[in-house]
């Protein structure tokens, strides 16, 4: 039997590697998909441009961000690119809106079929990624700035005495924290204020909701800024954790409607759950367990290979297996959401 030690190194690897990571990675999961389910349950279409519009939120931050460098304006130990949000959330909003005037409200004022308003957003995706692409080009980007970590695995070592040391960054510890807040706002936005009745009371019956007064208009212009606000709050906080390339985005897009799906799509909170289960799916499904393994097995006991279900090569497939099961099984998914 393993002792207290090898427990507690175990369950300081496990958070170290899989818990913590996942997290925050579902947490922008999270993000990604409410604004996708807001537009399908609201505009009635799944937007293929959903994760380009991430891409180019997280431009507008990036180009912001170093502005306010090149002024020495930063945020002390927190990333400049916090400060760069508000600006960047108001252009890609104005973007967002046109692109609806130009493209979808087109199709929309002809009742248009939805696979109509899919093709157009494919459309549109391709244009976004071909502008974010121009300005800021093929090759990663980092800028993140302040302090790296908000706990360092040496200090942690030290301090605990064990062999495994716990390394918590920044932008780790900032993804979870803005998420909570946003969620929080949303869904206090949607459930308390007028516009945000009068959204969902649009969503439940478009022509009963017309018949009582409800400005069409003004419900899907609010909806294009929040779901800007969400890609670009999303966008930015992935390239902060990780890095900003502009592909990557697009590769997202899977399993951010891999957990739009699984949580229901056009449910708000069915977004945010789907978004963590497949972060975990994909980071506990892709991790070696070796290491592990040896803290909690006897010596002779100890396993030879990785112990690893898939290679992180195989990371977006888990998030495609997981789609295609749910629209198998349960297509409304966990809290019932409309079927595409």
């Amino acid at each position: 039997m393993p002792d207290a030690t090898d427990l507690l190194n175990a369950l300081v690897l496990m958070t170290n590697y899989v818990f913590v990571p996942a997290l925050s990675y579902g947490s922008q999961l999270a993000l990604g998909a409410l604004g996708v389910t807001l537009v399908f349950g609201i505009l009635r279409f799944a937007n293929f441009a959903h994760g380009d519009l991430m891409a180019f939120g997280t431009t507008m931050t990036i180009l912001i961000t170093w502005v306010l460098q090149a002024n020495g304006i930063t945020f002390g130990i927190l990333p400049t690119a916090l400060l760069a949000l508000v600006p960047a959330i108001a252009a890609t909003a104005i973007v967002a809106i046109l692109i609806d005037k130009m493209v979808f409200s087109f199709y929309r004022k002809r009742r248009a079929a939805p696979v109509v308003l899919v093709i157009a957003s494919v459309g549109v995706m391709f244009m976004l990624s071909a502008i974010v692409r121009f300005i800021m080009g093929t090759e990663d980007r980092r800028f993140t700035d302040g302090e790296r970590f908000l706990v360092r695995a040496l200090e942690f070592k030290k301090w605990s005495g064990l062999n495994e040391g716990l390394a918590i960054q920044t932008t780790q510890a900032i993804t979870v924290v803005v998420t909570l807040a946003v969620v929080i706002a949303l869904f206090l936005f949607l459930n308390r204020t007028r516009t945000g009745k009068a959204m969902r009371a649009y969503s439940d019956n478009e022509d009963l909701a017309l018949l009582s007064g409800i400005n069409p208009d003004r419900v899907v212009m609010v909806t294009w800024i929040i779901a800007a606000a969400l890609a670009t709050i999303a966008g930015a906080l992935y390239g902060l954790d990780k890095s900003f390339k502009p592909f990557t985005y697009l590769q997202l897009l899977l399993p951010i409607f891999a957990a739009a799906i699984v949580g229901g799509i056009g449910e708000p909170v069915g977004a945010v759950v789907g978004g963590y289960i497949v972060a975990f799916s994909e980071v506990m499904l892709t991790y070696a367990y070796k290491k592990f393994a040896t803290y909690l097995l006897p010596d002779q006991w100890a396993p030879d290979g990785l112990l690893q279900f898939l290679s992180t090569d195989y990371k977006f497939a888990i998030s495609f297996i997981i789609l295609v099961v749910v629209l198998l099984i349960r297509p409304t998914g966990i809290f019932r959401g409309k079927v595409l």
